[in-house]
């Protein structure tokens, strides 16, 4: 397993080592101490999985103090873009977006520590996202900031975005108020 740094502090790409032989693949997706030998010191508790029509855009989603949540993020069936915000107020980052394609095929995980929101778009039918959660979800403390936000400027790669209703009113990033 490499777990590789991206330009922002905390976040990384997970790339787990895979070994084939004839009878198929496995893969190590987690391990503690691998994390912890790069400063990543989480405790999971909740697994989450969505499946995804192509198109879909979900996001993005974050979970307030104290109630904020790290993730690791891995994509079992089919494609999709994975988008980070940063929303920690003295990060040199703050307000910028890290997106990685993540696929069945390239096996790439993301971890996002606490302090980002969260989104993704499947480019794939069926597209199924995986991902763990160091804090159980809390309805209260739920944010939401506007997909398509002018001033973040993500490219999701869809033409025209299947978004929820509840997506479809997340704040705009200009009246955003950080409680990171």
């Amino acid at each position: 397993m490499r777990i590789i740094d991206t330009p922002f502090k905390g976040l990384f790409i997970v790339q787990p080592t895979i070994f084939d032989d004839n009878r198929g693949s496995f893969s190590e997706v987690y391990n503690e101490r691998e994390f912890a030998a790069k400063g990543i010191h989480v405790s999971f508790v909740q697994d989450n999985q969505s499946v995804s029509r192509k198109g879909v855009v979900r996001g993005l989603h974050f979970q307030k103090p104290p109630h904020a949540q790290a993730k690791l993020v891995r994509v079992v069936q089919g494609t999709a873009i994975d988008v980070a915000v940063d929303l920690r107020k003295e990060s040199q980052t703050y307000g910028q977006h890290y997106a990685l394609i993540l696929s069945a095929d390239n096996n790439l995980q993301l971890f996002i520590p606490e302090g980002f929101a969260h989104g993704f778009a499947a480019l794939e039918e069926d597209t199924v996202l995986h991902y763990k959660c160091s804090n159980f979800y809390n309805k209260s403390a739920e944010g939401t900031i506007l997909f398509n936000d002018p001033q973040l400027k993500i490219n999701w790669f869809v033409e025209e975005p299947i978004v929820s209703a509840k997506d479809m009113e997340g704040e705009e990033f200009q009246n955003f108020i950080s409680p990171f």
